[in-house]
């Protein structure tokens, strides 16, 4: 598969709506789009959030096909940002994706999350992608293991990290539950029916 980068006037265009932006994918990934990517509204308010600073690197946990990571790129030239995914392939087509936008402030990890060190990282984005391990149906595929095992220790494992971060660190969650956060981390605000929830470090 050949790539083309897109000029900066063009750029623009594929930023115009959602359904714009998911043609950078093929039509079984747009399916997905709606219950599992982060719409472009939602993307601009976590941006303005997480990036507080220039320089800003900001780790989107369970980053799918890249698109939260494609978005704030594009929104915020200023900061970096970095999606970790366990899929090859949807890290493939994340790559793919950013290839074709030519945005340099974008960069995909194909590992589990448990992997990294999070003091490579300022701030956090989390769209709860721990949760099709309780769900029968709704899941993007079945080429990882689900359980509520994996759940639970997920869960266990993004607070111990969370909760390990300095003073400062911001954290945007989307469809998550309070229960999963740190007591260290003090909710700041909530948009989007308070679905979207914003943390910050104390």
């Amino acid at each position: 598969m050949t790539t083309q980068m897109t000029s900066s006037s063009n750029l623009d265009k594929w930023f115009l709506s959602d359904a714009r932006l998911h043609h950078l994918y093929p039509e079984t990934i747009q399916l997905l789009a709606r219950r599992h990517w982060t719409p472009l509204r939602i993307t601009q308010m976590v941006v303005q959030f997480l990036t507080p600073v220039k320089g800003a690197r900001v780790l989107d946990i369970g980053s799918g096909v890249g698109k939260f990571c494609l978005a704030a790129a594009y929104y915020q030239p200023a900061a970096s940002f970095f999606g970790v995914e366990q899929r090859k392939d949807l890290s493939d087509h994340a790559e793919f994706a950013r290839a074709m936008l030519g945005l340099k402030n974008a960069y995909f990890i194909n590992t589990n999350f448990t992997q990294l060190d999070f003091k490579q990282y300022d701030h956090f984005y989390f769209f709860n992608s721990f949760y099709e391990n309780l769900v029968d149906k709704d899941k993007i595929d079945d080429s990882i293991s689900y359980s509520c095992e994996l759940y639970n220790l997920y869960n266990r494992f993004l607070y111990k990290k969370l909760d390990e971060m300095p003073p400062g660190t911001r954290l945007a969650t989307f469809h998550c539950l309070e229960d999963k956060i740190p007591e260290s981390f003090h909710l700041v605000e909530t948009k989007a029916d308070c679905l979207l929830k914003f943390w910050l470090k104390i």
